[in-house]
């Protein structure tokens, strides 16, 4: 990581340099330093060298991205069903980073307190905590991140919420990783059940985590609303219906949404609309 300290020319530039590397070594690890390198304040926000943001985050070669519908679903049952959902949350936990960095990036110029990238690189910094975490359990299985496809859909979500912060803070942490906060509770149970009770304990850091991601989302949700003068509860129906394919799924983890700020007035009016 040495010789990429130069890279990081601010905040902004060390989070786009993260974003445009394909090496995910290196993007993991760039996102770290320049999230330390900010809290420290040894950063400038921006820098008339940074360079310029990517349209796309830097991957690898693998893994092959297909559309969502197919993606195979497997028992957990099976050491086979288990890597392929790791896999699958290695990938949901790379494109976090890179969101969370994306956040930071191309929202730079927005009139917001610095205590805003604060907690978006505070994300950054635990989405790749996660990535190499659920990484190291995948080669500890006998597999590695690129063995399987995966898909697309969540830098596509970004992509659609690019120019509008607000709406890219209702789409990403307020239903992307809110979803998480759903989902997961049972994929814990199921690992115990099988006996990996490694794998268990990965999904244990991730969800404690995320539960922080999704509050970061709702204060700064809150916030732009209240300058706005808007209903935050309806503007994100709003923004939800204008910018997100499809409808938000039941069943809902309401105690630990509301735990991160993130009250059933917000998204139990949306269950049964799509504008897909």
């Amino acid at each position: 990581m040495s010789g990429d300290l130069d890279t990081i020319t601010s905040l902004r530039g060390g989070a786009i340099a993260a974003i445009r590397s394909a090496d995910l070594d290196r993007k993991t690890g760039l996102a770290q330093e320049s999230a330390t390198r900010w809290f420290a304040r040894t950063l400038s926000l921006r820098s008339p060298l940074d360079p310029p943001l990517a349209d796309r985050p830097g991957r690898p070669e693998r893994p092959e991205l297909v559309p969502p519908k197919h993606m195979e679903k497997r028992s957990l049952h099976t050491l086979k069903g288990r890597i392929a959902l790791l896999h699958a949350i290695a990938h949901i936990e790379l494109n976090a980073v890179d969101l969370a960095l994306d956040i930071v990036a191309r929202f730079a110029t927005e009139p917001v307190p610095n205590s805003f990238f604060d907690g978006w690189m505070q994300v950054a910094f635990e989405e790749a905590k996660h990535f190499r975490m659920v990484r190291t359990r995948l080669r500890e299985l006998g597999a590695d991140y690129g063995d399987l496809s995966a898909h697309d859909g969540l830098w596509q979500a970004a992509h659609a919420t690019r120019t509008d912060l607000t709406a890219r803070l209702a789409v990403v942490p307020l239903i992307l990783e809110a979803r998480g906060l759903d989902v997961t509770p049972a994929l814990q149970a199921k690992m115990r059940e099988t006996g990996d009770m490694e794998s268990a304990a990965v999904l244990d850091v991730i969800y404690n985590d995320e539960k922080g991601h999704v509050a970061v989302g709702a204060k700064w949700f809150r916030f732009l609303c209240a300058r706005e003068k808007r209903d935050p509860a309806r503007a994100f129906q709003e923004l939800v219906r204008a910018n997100f394919r499809g409808s938000l799924k039941a069943p809902f983890n309401d105690i630990a949404r509301a735990e991160a700020g993130l009250t059933p007035s917000f998204y139990r009016s949306l269950t049964s609309t799509s504008n897909a």
